[in-house]
């Protein structure tokens, strides 16, 4: 249950607007690096310290700056108090649980939702916040680990293609969001996969641990939605063209968005169905095999009534038996057993029980 709640306690009774790192501390070392660039020159480099990308409010170019580590309140502040970033903006920042929300100031809009991984070795899906500040000419990125999605969104920059060193900064903040729901996408598959597996295993030989894998399926499924759903109502929120720092021009590409996260949010509630399906097909497997169990036991039985009627009377211990002197008498009682037994599986072969 963990997946679904974060651990609080240190943040309780707090003021509001302090800055109290809540969350895993995912990574050691803070990585910055800081991405200038205009529609002719890209330049690309790793700071140490925060205050060397101070110098950007100075330059008229785009600017990106990607933070890798959320868990330093010192540095954060820093940006806070220099970019006149609200402090309650800053406490979400370093509050890894965080609903996907957008809220807009004077000079800047906030973004805050979910990227999704799916680790092969625990089978399971995990999250990082990502938090992005959009301003006129710049865009944070802060996010918990370093390792993203984000390295289609570098290469565009890098080489130049499509509008994105033409367009603002809101188109930016739009590519990174754009490449995060596409990621989804790639989730869902190996979901899907994984589910036609389970269906498989559950046509050939079902088994109690293939009920286990179900449940752990759906609640995979459920944490996604938890994650996506609201992610939905923020990029509606943006595409109804409630911030000022998103252009028109821009608006058009968070409408595809959205219906990205539409297509997202309508598989996962197909496959819910489905494995609430394969639930059902799961207890009617087992009915039925457990039915046919009985119905094979219970011709055997039916079998051996009229045997044990023959058994028990040929022998009884009478003396005076007249079947006890006939020369052929025990070999026309097992004929007669036999013609039984044929007589009975000929009956339920034309009723269709065998």
């Amino acid at each position: 249950m963990l997946k679904f709640t974060k651990r609080t306690a240190k943040k309780a009774g707090t003021a509001p607007g302090t800055l109290v790192h809540v969350g895993e501390k995912k990574t050691d070392q803070i990585h910055i690096t800081v991405t200038d660039y205009d529609i002719d020159h890209v330049v690309e480099e790793s700071i140490v310290a925060v205050e060397e990308s101070f110098r950007s409010k100075e330059t008229a170019t785009k600017t990106w700056i990607n933070i890798d580590g959320i868990h330093d309140v010192d540095m954060i502040r820093k940006i806070g108090h220099q970019f006149t970033i609200h402090p309650l903006i800053l406490e979400d920042i370093v509050n890894s649980g965080q609903r996907p929300k957008a809220e807009e100031f004077d000079n800047y809009v906030y973004f805050v939702f979910k990227m999704l991984y799916y680790d092969e070795a625990q089978q399971e899906i995990r999250s990082e916040q990502i938090s992005l500040i959009l301003g006129a000419l710049f865009l944070f990125s802060f996010q918990e680990m370093k390792g993203d999605v984000f390295d289609v969104v570098r290469e565009r920059i890098r080489q130049g293609k499509g509008r994105i060193r033409k367009a603002g900064c809101d188109y930016l903040a739009y590519a990174l969001i754009d490449a995060v729901v596409d990621h989804y996408f790639l989730i869902l598959e190996k979901l899907g996969e994984k589910i036609e597996g389970i269906e498989e295993a559950l046509l050939d030989e079902p088994r109690p641990d293939t009920v286990q894998q179900i449940h752990e399926m759906k609640r995979e499924l459920i944490y996604m939605r938890k994650q996506i759903w609201p992610f939905r109502e923020m990029i509606n929120n943006i595409q109804k063209g409630e911030y000022n720092l998103v252009e028109d021009a821009t608006m058009i590409f968070f409408k595809d968005v959205y219906d990205h996260c539409i297509q997202v949010i309508d598989t996962i509630e197909s496959y819910r169905d489905v494995l609430s399906g394969m639930l059902d097909l799961y207890l009617s497997t087992i009915s039925n095999r457990m039915n046919e169990v009985m119905k094979v036991l219970t011709i055997i039985a039916t079998i051996f009534i009229p045997l044990s009627f023959l058994a028990g009377v040929y022998g009884m211990n009478f003396e005076f038996m007249p079947e006890l002197h006939w020369k052929w008498g025990y070999f026309v009682l097992w004929a007669t057993m036999f013609g039984i037994i044929i007589a009975m599986l000929t009956y339920f072969k034309r009723k269709k029980w065998l």
